[in-house]
């Protein structure tokens, strides 16, 4: 039996076309789905409440209103807003309390309530948290000026002079924040590492049970470590195939440069060829049934892959799969691949050392437990 033979076989073909299909379907699904972050957050809708019974509140509200970028709903009473926020009607509710202008003349703390619904998207919660923080710290920088002069004053300082010591008090520190590495605005472009990765392992989790069914098959008419040749000949071609598909995809979507397109469609390949050595095992191992064990490796890898938490914060279970599986690897090699940031080569031979380890796993299950070949019969006519 020689491999044309082999590739004739439908589950050969279906592999391809799963290959294929995975690729353009989840990167195209995927992606522009995470378009929409951060672009369309000015979309969300915000509640400021003010009850307020001098001026101050009023002013508070106005700048508000002015400076964020998300539509502001006024008019309703506190109670009515904070409904429309546990229905997830609004994202945010400020709200300015009754005794806010008195608490600021008599030197009091004036306090402002940020409330956000955690039982919503976590895009939204996260978002609403940081802008949050964002508007305390410019509130607190902005009374701390005040505070300081209305201080100063009354010690009989002059009122331009204790204006400018506290304009001199609020500018004596300063605090920048500094970016390196820069990924491109947009949320595809940071979960771009992650797809990749997802298309190619579930294509080569598919690929793994249809070659495998062909190769039991054809027991009876090849050796079986030619037949295992086949397989990973097979696989390997399906790599090229579903990468050159997922790679055009992804550059249509995403800012993808050109400069990066080798390395990342020899990442991809490698990819392909070690996610379809692993889910192989339990295919050889069990047939079909294997499919039941490869489910759940795949949902650990989501949590393991590295993309939303780091290894320090991994449970053990989840570390320890994060060494022994691709999918971490292979998103941290693309992350410095894509973006820089840091030397990809560790990863890679991590992705490596995986689909060799799983090749070598797969060869000696051929080995010991296909000895005894089927009697030949004909499958192809």
């Amino acid at each position: 039996m020689n491999f044309k033979k082999f590739s004739r076989h439908q589950g050969f073909g279906a592999s391809i076309f799963m290959g294929i299909f995975y690729a353009v379907a989840m990167l195209v699904i995927f992606l522009i789905g995470y378009t929409a972050l951060p672009g369309q957050m000015d979309e969300l809708h915000i509640a400021i409440v003010n009850d307020d019974n001098g001026s101050n509140g009023e002013k508070i509200a106005e700048q508000l209103e002015e400076s964020l970028p998300f539509h502001i709903e006024l008019g309703d009473t506190y109670e009515q807003a904070l409904q429309k926020l546990k229905d997830n009607d609004v994202s945010l509710l400020i709200h300015i309390p009754s005794h806010f202008s008195r608490n600021i003349m008599s030197g009091e703390s004036a306090e402002i309530n940020f409330t956000v619904n955690e039982a919503s998207a976590t895009m939204v919660s996260s978002s609403m948290s940081s802008i949050v923080n964002e508007v305390n710290a410019q509130l607190s920088a902005s009374f701390s000026t005040q505070t300081a002069q209305s201080i100063l004053m009354k010690m009989n300082v002059p009122k331009e002079q204790a204006a400018e010591l506290s304009q001199k008090i609020e500018n004596a520190y300063v605090g920048n924040y500094v970016i390196v590495n820069d990924v491109p605005d947009g949320m595809h472009h940071t979960m771009l590492p992650m797809f990749l990765v997802m298309a190619a392992y579930v294509g080569a989790m598919i690929a793994a049970m249809q070659l495998v069914q062909v190769y039991q098959h054809n027991r009876g008419e090849a050796s079986r470590f030619r037949l295992f040749t086949y397989v990973q000949l097979s696989a390997l071609l399906i790599a090229v195939v579903s990468t050159i598909f997922a790679l055009i995809t992804a550059y249509w979507i995403t800012d993808l440069s050109t400069d990066v397109m080798l390395q990342v469609a020899a990442q991809q390949v490698l990819v392909y060829m070690a996610s379809f050595n692993v889910c192989a095992i339990f295919t050889f191992l069990v047939g079909e049934a294997g499919m039941i064990l490869n489910i759940p490796i795949l949902l650990t890898q989501t949590i393991a892959n590295g993309a939303t938490m780091p290894r320090e914060m991994m449970y053990g279970y989840y570390e320890f799969m994060s060494y022994i599986t691709p999918m971490y690897h292979a998103v941290n090699g693309y992350f410095a691949t894509m973006y820089g940031s840091t030397d990809a080569a560790p990863f890679i031979l991590g992705l490596a050392a995986v689909g060799v380890g799983a090749l070598l796993i797969n060869l000696l299950v051929v080995t010991t437990l296909h000895k005894k070949a089927p009697k030949p019969r004909s499958v192809l006519k």
